[in-house]
């Protein structure tokens, strides 16, 4: 059955007139007359039987039905436009497109990204932010790295690494000292991150401790913005180091106490099984499933000791229930 799609110089028409709400500008931007963008919009209106633009002495404006097919569009004539340039840009080359948590990417996945590259000259690699699990279905990626417990139906895992947050601030929060009890971090605004909404009561927890606001306090959904957050005297933030590393390095930021926790929850690589015979993506696992071994054998272990957060070990009920 014929699809019962525009022509793409009307939709590009509209586009144009529906972000400048002028079909003159619109005209200048595509090197078109003010009456040929008109004939497009009249054409599209037809073809959908719908009003897109109310005409006005003053110009035009959109209708409601305008504004929302203007949002869809658009979208959509991006994707288009990406896809074609991608095509052309890539000719001869074979290209992963992935979708990853941002922080995790920017901190430590860039930083050996070259190296992948260098090895496989044919192969080019796009990044894209997800912070949350999607269907591959409903996507163009080939794989994907997120934070989680690594069940994801319809796909094979790949464990990377932990994260092992520790408490970061500023270190004027807490000036003229340079570290925190457990219980003194208790009484300090608490920084939450979105997609880690339990952190902090895990990390109490792991002491023994109950905190009765340990989920109160701003939320944020990046590591990056929990970090900028923090260096600004907002309060005390969980972060894995390894995402801060400069931060900490630079003294911005300062790690008060010590103390981590294990989560079941992990970075992994995640492949949808359909996808996964082919070579190039077998070459990239193998290499990222390499680079995070080599990583975690480079790491002390995470600091777990009690009593460098300043609790003493407990033996009633809530010890005895973990």
């Amino acid at each position: 059955m014929r699809r019962k799609i525009p022509p793409t110089q009307a939709l590009i028409c509209f586009e144009s007139s529906a972000r400048h709400e002028s079909f003159t500008k619109a005209a200048e931007e595509l090197s078109l007359t003010q009456s040929a963008v008109c004939r497009q919009i009249a054409n599209l209106e037809e073809f959908l039987d719908v009003q897109l633009f109310r005409r006005t002495r003053r110009g035009v404006k959109l209708t409601e039905a305008g504004e929302t097919y203007s949002r869809r569009i658009s979208s959509r004539l991006d994707a288009v436009e990406r896809d074609t340039l991608s095509v052309m840009g890539n000719q001869g080359t074979a290209t992963l497109e992935l979708a990853a948590v941002p922080t995790f990417s920017t901190q430590w996945l860039l930083p050996r990204l070259s190296g992948f590259l260098l090895a496989h000259p044919h192969v080019s690699v796009n990044l894209t932010n997800r912070t949350r699990p999607f269907l591959f279905a409903d996507t163009e990626f080939d794989a994907a790295i997120y934070f989680g417990d690594g069940d994801w139906s319809g796909t094979e895992t790949h464990f990377l690494m932990k994260e092992s947050p520790v408490p970061v601030c500023s270190p004027d929060l807490i000036a003229p000292h340079k570290s925190l009890t457990a219980e003194q971090i208790s009484h300090m605004p608490l920084l939450q991150q979105t997609t880690r909404p339990y952190a902090w009561r895990q990390w109490f927890a792991s002491l023994d401790m109950r905190v009765a606001h340990d989920l109160n306090g701003t939320r944020l959904e990046l590591f990056s913005m929990l970090a900028k957050a923090a260096m600004h005297g907002m309060g005390v933030a969980l972060i894995p180091p390894f995402l801060i590393r400069d931060e900490l390095e630079s003294g911005r930021l300062i790690t008060p106490c010590p103390h981590s926790f294990d989560s079941d929850h992990a970075y992994h690589l995640v492949i949808p099984e359909r996808k996964a015979e082919s070579a190039t993506l077998q070459a990239f696992r193998d290499w990222l499933v390499e680079e995070a071994r080599m990583y975690r054998d480079s790491q002390p272990p995470a600091a777990s000791d009690k009593r460098q957060a300043g609790v003493k070990p407990r033996h009633g009920p809530l010890a005895a229930a973990r």
